[in-house]
């Protein structure tokens, strides 16, 4: 009798489903917690909610293929899944984007918004057939910082030669500037700026940025990253095998990914002010972009999309409704959002000894 209620009492779903064991690559290195931790909320949280029975083991980068080349093991099959940047991949089409962010884009809450509620992950989904993968947002950032330099950025001008590591399309708005962006890994980012290989780098922000020591060999620290208002990290399956899950497993592994969103951002927000506080201890000097700077890096980001929008279909194809969902959150956000931190803020900073 013991045995039969036990039995019983065991989720329907350990009773029923199969043994399942995945291989997940992510993009990240296992030192850099938060952002390669996206892949542990989700393989923790669907072996939980599945009583064990579907496993997920997740590789860091270059355990089994290297940090930028996830898509193209998911995509062939030699892993089943993956966690990335989409913008890790523009090299083969810029419309990787999207999914990810774009410079002077949208803000993390926007992002999403676009992804579930306006029309954006079907959008992305349609885009990523060719790709053989499908995606869930699993991660976001929130507004990053505009990375550290060997010496002072005033102007536009002295962007000009200037070799950044950066990510995504922002190397080409660097380009239009005079700047040679690199597309170089998290773990592969310090030796390079150590080296002088690169003169300046960004990544994430201060809880990341501290990990990897970057203040240690570029003091200078800039802000706003306005190349990445609300970067959204990427979970992508390899469509044949998430095609083959039964029903269950896949809306546990959705929720999972949903789960791994929030995770990240409520990490990172309540790291960054604790580390930045670090950083400037040890002698990081914080300094804003000039509206100079920020004025011709927007010009040259829409300059970008418009001549792509001539070329590229497939970027036309989302470009058009992302646009006109961005100008009504804009719309929006000017009205109680903006207001209220701009408020919020000064005065809260007035207050403060």
């Amino acid at each position: 009798m013991g045995a039969a209620a036990t039995t019983i009492a065991a989720p329907a779903i350990a009773q029923s489903q199969p043994e399942i064991k995945w291989r997940l690559a992510s993009s990240f290195p296992k030192s850099l917690d938060t952002i390669y931790g996206g892949a542990d909320t989700i393989a923790q949280r669907v072996a939980a909610a599945t009583g064990g029975k579907f496993q997920i083991r997740v590789f860091a980068a270059g355990e089994l293929v290297p940090g930028l080349q996830v898509l193209d093991a998911v995509q062939a099959g030699t892993v089943e899944m993956g966690h990335t940047a989409m913008y890790y991949y523009v090299g083969k089409d810029p419309t990787f984007a999207f999914e990810a962010t774009i410079p002077f884009g949208l803000n993390t809450r926007q992002h999403l918004a676009w992804m579930y509620q306006g029309g954006g992950k079907e959008l992305v989904g349609d885009f990523l057939k060719e790709y053989n993968v499908v995606s869930f947002p699993a991660g976001q950032t929130g507004a990053q910082m505009g990375g550290w330099y060997r010496k002072e950025i005033k102007t536009p001008a002295d962007l000009n030669g200037l070799k950044m590591r950066i990510g995504g399309l922002a190397g080409q708005v660097l380009t239009k500037l005079g700047g040679v962006p690199q597309q170089i890994a998290g773990g592969d980012i310090y030796p390079a700026l150590e080296k002088g290989t690169i003169d300046a780098a960004e990544w994430v922000g201060p809880y990341d940025d501290e990990k990897l020591g970057f203040y240690k060999v570029a003091k200078y620290y800039y802000y706003p990253g306005w190349w990445e208002g609300g970067l959204n990290l990427s979970a992508i399956v390899n469509r044949e095998q998430l095609e083959s899950l039964p029903k269950e497993y896949r809306a546990i592994l959705e929720a999972a990914c949903y789960e791994a969103s929030i995770a990240m951002m409520t990490k990172y927000d309540a790291q960054n002010p604790i580390a930045l506080k670090k950083l400037i201890g040890s002698g990081a000097v914080l300094r804003p972009f000039s509206r100079e700077i920020l004025q011709a890096a927007h010009k040259a980001s829409y300059e970008l999309y418009e001549e792509l929008a001539k070329t590229n279909p497939k970027w036309k194809k989302i470009y058009e409704p992302w646009k006109a969902f961005r100008d009504d959150q804009y719309l929006w956000f000017r009205v109680a959002e903006t207001t209220f931190d701009n408020f919020t803020f000064t005065a809260g900073a007035q207050r403060t000894p």
